[in-house]
């Protein structure tokens, strides 16, 4: 049975027993979220990251999921991408290709990749062109408070150094205020090239999620959810807070090993 509780602005937890329990909970959360947007709007845009999370996603592939989800209403975006090609094994795109998209019936001009024969720079220039313009026909929400665009929902995932999509600690992409989708050239780790989603962002998000698993993580999750104090260092996934949407974080109990505990009701 997952633990859950609420930790003031850092959202909604949820902690799990095990992976496979987590990978439900999360299936339910997405299948869920896609009807409401439906229901709403028509539409379900929704913005991946790469790393374990596809696989999390594994069991919406599988029933009842790969029937009942309105697929044909989907459009996929990546939170951030690699700069490579979409058959280079680091490609996120090929990720949700292969663990995902080829899986379920989406309609393949609802994808959204990104151009992967241009530098990074112009990568993001031509991304975020691209996005405006969903924008504008509202393919894409746009916030109340700010003329991001707003996502229905953008997953994430963390590294054992607390960043979040392709922000890294310390790096200028995290205090970028103007761009929608910016790029790096000099990832900490590899491939060096890569653009992302800015944190006006995926703060602008109606959801975001953040899916954290194992022990090597449990740091920078304490880190980034417990209250602890103006002296630590403010890591990125920390600044995920969406200004109008709701956060959930869904973790095993290894990544929740350090988190202070006695916010949690079962």
């Amino acid at each position: 049975m997952a633990l859950s509780g609420v930790k003031r602005d850092r959202g909604e937890l949820k902690i799990h027993e095990s992976l496979d329990e987590l990978c439900t909970d999360l299936a339910d959360y997405i299948a869920e979220l896609s009807e409401e947007s439906v229901k709403e709007r028509g539409i379900f845009a929704i913005a991946l990251s790469g790393g374990s999370l596809i696989g999390f996603m594994g069991k919406l592939c599988e029933p009842p999921y790969n029937k009942t989800v309105d697929w044909a209403k989907w459009y996929i975006f990546w939170a951030d991408e690699r700069v490579v090609a979409k058959s280079h094994a680091d490609s996120n795109y090929k990720l949700a290709k292969d663990g995902l998209l080829s899986k379920v019936p989406i309609v393949p001009s609802h994808v959204h990749s990104i151009n992967d024969s241009v530098s990074a720079e112009q990568a993001a220039d031509d991304y975020e062109f691209a996005i405006r313009q969903l924008v504008k026909t509202r393919t894409i929400s746009v916030s109340d408070t700010s003329d991001c665009p707003k996502f229905d929902l953008i997953l994430l995932g963390m590294g054992p150094d607390g960043h979040v999509a392709s922000l890294f600690p310390g790096h200028s992409v995290v205090d970028e205020k103007e761009e929608w989708v910016t790029f790096i050239i000099d990832s900490p780790k590899p491939p060096p090239e890569r653009i992302t989603f800015t944190l006006p962002v995926i703060n602008s998000a109606s959801n975001v999620a953040v899916v954290v698993t194992g022990e090597s993580k449990a740091e920078a999750v304490h880190l980034a959810i417990d209250d602890v104090g103006p002296d630590s260092p403010s890591l990125p996934a920390r600044m995920v807070q969406p200004t109008k949407g709701k956060l959930v974080w869904f973790l095993d109990k290894p990544a929740a090993s350090k988190l202070d505990s006695s916010q949690f009701s079962k």
